[in-house]
C-alpha cells in the first residue's frame, strides 16, 4: 500500500521496501559471514599461512568501512538502487576472482579491496537508511531491528549453506553459487528507489547541505562518543565471526563446530536484533548499548576461563548472537534521533566506518597474534578489555535532536 506525503506525492510501498529491504540484507551479508569456512580449504590449497588470508578478510573489513560513508553519500545525492547495482557487481567480481587468486596480491584484491567495497554499496546500512526514509520515526529502530536480523539470518543461512557446498561441491564452486545469489541484488534493489529529498515546505531549519551536515556531525560529542562505541563492534564480531571456527578446529574439536557455531550466532541474533529494535524504541539506547558491550565482555570471560567443549560453544554462541548486532538498531537509531533521517545513510556511514576499522584490526590482529604466538588467548584479552571500554563511552551519550533540530516542528 502506496502513502501520500504532506505535499501530495505518492509515499513508497512500505510493506515491499521492507520485504525487499529484509532480503538485500539477507543476501549481502551471507556469503561475507561465511569467509570464516573459507579459511582452512583456501590456505590448505595455496600454502598460505593464516595472517595472508586474515589480512585479506581484514582489508575486506576496512574497505567496506572506507566505502561504506562514500557509498552514503552515493545514496543520498544518486539514489539507493544505482548504488546497490554497482555493490553487486563488485561483489560478484570479488567472489568469481577469488577462485583464481594464487597470489596474495590476487586474494588481498578479490576477497579484501572488490568484496568490501562492493559490500558497503550493497549492505543493509543503506537498507536501515531507506527504511529511515520510508517509515514514521516511531518505527524507525524496530524497522532498523527488523532488516538487522535479516542481516543474521543470512549469517544463520549462509554458514550451514557454505559448510555443505564446500564439503560436496569444493569452495570454488561455492563461490560461484554465492556470486550468483548476489546477482540477484539489483532486482530487489528497484523496490528501494529513491534519496534523501527535503519537501518544499520544510522548517527551515532541516534545510541543509551535506557538507554542513558532516561537520555538526563531528562537531557532536554524542557522534564521537558512539563512533568510538561501534569501533568495539567491529573488531568483536570480525574476529570472532572469522577465527573462531578455527579456535574450535584447534581445541581438539570437529571442525563443523566452527560451522554451527557460526550459524547459531547468526540464528540468535536474529532474536537479538527485533528485541533490540523493541527495546530501543522504548528506553534509553545509551544505556542499552553500554550493557550490551559489558554483556559482551562477560560472555567473552567466561567462554576462555571454562574448558571449551561442544556445550560451552552453543552457550557462548548463543548468548553472543543476541548481542551480537543487537548494536545496530539502537545506534542508528542514535544517529536518526540526533540529527534526523536526511543525511542518514552518510552519517552512519562514518560511524560504520570505524566499526570496519575495529573490524580491520580485530580480523588481522587475530591471525598475526596467532602466527606469533600459536595461540588466540591475547586477543580474547583484548576484545574483554575494549568490551568495557564501550560500556563506558556510550553512557553520557545524550539521546536529544541537535540544536538545530530541537526547535523544529516533530515529523
Amino acid at each position: 500500500m502506496t502513502t501520500a506525503s504532506s505535499t501530495g506525492r505518492v509515499g513508497p510501498n512500505i510493506p515491499l521496501v521492507i520485504s525487499c529491504g529484509c532480503l538485500i540484507a539477507l543476501i549481502s551479508f551471507g556469503p561475507r559471514s561465511a569467509m570464516g569456512l573459507f579459511f582452512q580449504p583456501m590456505t590448505e590449497a595455496r600454502d598460505w599461512s593464516r595472517e595472508i588470508f586474515a589480512l585479506a578478510l581484514a582489508i575486506q573489513n576496512l574497505m567496506w568501512g572506507i566505502g561504506q560513508p562514500i557509498a552514503g553519500m552515493m545514496a543520498d545525492r544518486f539514489g539507493t538502487w544505482k548504488t546497490m547495482t554497482l555493490g553487486a557487481v563488485l561483489y560478484c567480481a570479488g567472489l568469481l576472482l577469488m577462485i583464481d587468486a594464487e597470489s596474495t596480491v590476487a586474494l588481498h584484491i578479490s576477497a579484501g579491496v572488490l568484496i568490501g567495497l562492493g559490500i558497503a554499496c550493497s549492505s543493509f546500512s543503506l537498507v536501515l537508511a531507506a527504511f529511515g526514509r520510508a517509515v514514521s520515526p516511531s518505527q524507525r529502530t524496530l524497522a532498523f531491528g527488523i532488516g538487522t536480523a535479516s542481516g543474521s539470518l543470512g549469517q544463520f543461512l549462509f554458514a550451514p549453506l557454505g559448510g555443505t557446498l564446500i564439503a560436496s561441491i569444493g569452495w570454488q564452486q561455492t563461490l560461484i553459487v554465492f556470486a550468483g545469489l548476489v546477482a540477484i541484488v539489483p532486482l530487489l534493489a528497484i523496490a528501494l528507489r529513491g534519496k534523501s529529498e527535503m519537501p518544499k515546505d520544510s522548517n527551515p531549519a532541516n534545510d541543509q547541505k551535506l557538507t554542513s551536515a558532516i561537520s555538526e556531525a563531528f562537531g557532536t560529542r554524542g557522534f564521537i562518543l558512539l563512533t568510538f562505541g561501534f569501533f568495539v563492534c567491529g573488531f568483536h564480531v570480525a574476529f570472532i565471526t572469522v577465527h573462531l571456527p578455527p579456535y574450535i578446529a584447534d581445541l581438539g574439536l570437529d571442525p563443523a563446530w566452527g560451522a554451527t557455531a557460526i550459524a547459531l550466532i547468526g540464528l540468535c541474533n536474529i532474536a537479538g536484533s527485533l528485541l533490540s529494535g523493541y527495546i530501543s524504541g522504548r528506553y534509553s539506547k545509551p544505556i542499552f548499548l553500554s550493557l550490551i558491550y559489558l554483556g559482551r565482555a562477560v560472555a567473552i570471560f567466561a567462554f576462555i576461563m571454562l574448558p571449551v567443549t561442544p556445550a560451552s560453544v552453543l552457550v557462548f554462541s548463543g548468548v553472543m548472537g543476541l548481542l551480537w548486532l543487537s548494536t545496530v538498531p539502537p545506534t542508528s537509531g542514535l544517529v536518526a534521533v540526533m540529527f534526523g533521517p536526511r543525511y542518514m545513510a552518510t552519517l552512519f556511514g562514518f560511524v560504520f566506518l570505524s566499526h570496519q576499522v575495529g573490524s580491520f584490526l580485530g580480523v588481522w590482529l587475530g591471525g598475526k597474534i596467532y602466527d606469533e604466538t600459536g595461540s588466540y588467548d591475547a586477543i580474547w584479552w583484548l576484545g574483554i578489555a575494549l568490551g568495557i571500554f564501550a560500556a563506558i563511552v556510550h553512557w553520557p551519550i545524550q539521546e536529544r535532536p541537535v540544536d538545530r533540530l530541537a526547535a523544529a516542528p516533530a515529523e
